[in-house]
């Protein structure tokens, strides 16, 4: 058995089914997670202020600037979401991610997109593009694009839920619905399927992200998709590899 068939195997183990269950599933993971999608692309957030808002609402002696403690205090309040929406079995659609996006984004949109009409939790109004290949669906074709794409992945086999996972989050970015927060949204929103269809979700480490970049722009310039399959599946077993050893550890002390 290789590392990513523990992975699975463990949370197959953890089995949550209710929001309590998988908050104690993701104990750790949660702060690990907010930390590192919300690094990605904001270089200011530390892990001590991460741990900070979320174990205690708030931080001592605080001295950045406050869009990035906005930004982590989002990322709390996005994982409620998640662990609510988790407890209900709601539906992957539209209406969950930009919910999604208005608890990551509330309150940090700059006065230019103000200005310019831009809200949380409303899809773009404006032509904004991401990455080398300047990739983004126009403002007009947003609303159909992201129902296709819903419906894409609608139904799948568990067994295939890492593709479809690699799948809708290539597709998600290129899209880029938002005017701001894509790739945190991206990242929650990818979870949240895979938790649906009972796989670990996965965090992706800030400290690869050159790697996490380049798979997806082997989809954007080529619909290459193996790339980024391949690389959550390394994530996956990396996310869960401290657990795996406390678990193996315990499993052979139980055998002596």
């Amino acid at each position: 058995m290789n590392n990513y068939e523990r992975a699975l195997e463990l949370w197959r183990h953890k089995k949550p089914q209710t929001d309590a269950e998988l908050a104690e599933a993701l104990n750790g993971h949660s702060i690990a997670f907010a930390y590192h999608s919300g690094k990605i692309e904001n270089e200011k957030i530390t892990y001590h202020d991460t741990r900070e808002v979320f174990e205690h609402d708030g931080v001592t002696s605080y001295t950045g600037d406050l869009r990035t403690l906005f930004e982590i205090r989002n990322a709390k309040e996005a994982n409620e979401l998640f662990l609510l929406a988790f407890r209900d079995r709601r539906p992957l659609d539209e209406a969950l991610i930009r919910e999604f996006q208005l608890q990551l984004t509330h309150g940090t949109y700059d006065s230019r997109r103000w200005q310019l009409g831009e809200r949380p939790g409303e899809y773009k109004r404006h032509d904004y593009v991401t990455g080398r290949e300047e990739v983004g669906a126009a403002p007009e074709d947003v609303g159909v694009e992201m129902a296709e794409l819903l419906e894409e992945v609608r139904g799948i086999d568990p067994k295939d839920v890492l593709t479809a996972a690699a799948y809708f989050h290539a597709k998600f970015e290129n899209i880029h619905p938002f005017a701001d927060g894509n790739g945190r949204v991206g990242r929650l929103t990818m979870n949240y399927l895979l938790v649906l269809h009972g796989h670990p979700p996965i965090i992706i480490h800030e400290e690869d992200r050159r790697r996490y970049y380049e798979a997806l722009e082997a989809w954007d310039t080529r619909q290459e998709l193996e790339p980024l399959r391949t690389f959550l599946r390394a994530q996956t077993e990396k996310t869960w590899a401290k657990q795996i050893e406390r678990a193996e550890r315990q499993r052979d002390k139980g055998t002596r």
